[in-house]
């Protein structure tokens, strides 16, 4: 169709490739709009999405219900507080948990997962599939951070503190397996080959790591124990997390 002329550049008779182009070239400007219209700096964002009237939201091509992308992130969000609630338990006031922890939702964990998983500044740098820097290297790095400043527990607890029961705790270690599947799932937002092979990856890496604890406290204190299995466990967990999509990409 050659090069556009004069009339095509002003929009008078757009076809062909010209009219291909100028199209391109709106739908461009418009994403890019729509973009800085999203987020009010690299690092955060507009409350605009929870807020608005549209039911469906569009994600890598799928579209979910915008309430289960809200609650899945707010999900994200609270299992995070959890996490750094074990370095402040015995240390912090409860009135002062309850001040702490909106405080740091709003100043802490939501820069940086807007800033890896909301089309932030770190968004192409960094691979994080579920959160192993936005959850796991945020609630460690405040974990420590916050129990440096509020100071050691009291003394009789530095002493001796062993888990409360050990039936309990293997529940619950139960449940946080079960509860990773989901998280580790879901996160493609749809039922396709990338959910199945991130659960399995998930599950896999997960009874490994648990193994070669198991493994490694036999060899070193001659004997397992209930709680290193559950630590290896949970380091299987954490550690398979942000690496699904290098493993995914590795397979195809």
């Amino acid at each position: 169709m050659g090069q556009c002329t004069s009339k095509q550049r002003r929009g008078e008779g757009l076809d062909g490739n010209c009219g291909g182009c100028a199209e391109t070239t709106r739908r461009r400007c418009l994403s890019i709009v729509r973009e800085k219209r999203s987020r009010l700096c690299p690092i955060v964002g507009r409350p605009g999405f929870a807020m608005t009237p549209n039911i469906l939201h569009r994600f890598e091509g799928y579209y979910v219900p915008k309430a289960d992308y809200v609650y899945f992130q707010f999900v994200f969000a609270a299992i995070t507080v959890i996490l750094l609630a074990g370095s402040l338990l015995g240390r912090m006031n409860f009135y002062a948990w309850m001040l702490f922890v909106p405080m740091w939702l709003t100043l802490s964990y939501t820069v940086g997962a807007f800033s890896i998983w909301g089309r932030g500044f770190l968004e192409k740098h960094i691979i994080d599939y579920a959160g192993g820097f936005v959850i796991h290297l945020s609630s460690g790095v405040a974990g420590f951070t916050a129990a440096y400043w509020v100071g050691p527990r009291q003394a009789h607890d530095r002493q001796h503190f062993p888990p409360n029961n050990i039936i309990h705790m293997l529940g619950g270690a139960g449940f946080l397996w079960l509860g990773w599947t989901g998280f580790n799932g879901g996160s493609p937002f749809a039922a396709n080959g990338i959910a199945s092979l991130a659960i399995l990856n998930t599950h896999v890496c997960t009874a490994t790591s648990l193994l070669v604890w198991v493994s490694l406290d036999m060899i070193v204190y001659k004997k397992s124990s209930v709680i290193g299995a559950v630590q290896g466990m949970i380091t299987g967990l954490v550690c398979i997390t942000p690496a699904q999509v290098n493993i995914l990409h590795s397979r195809d």
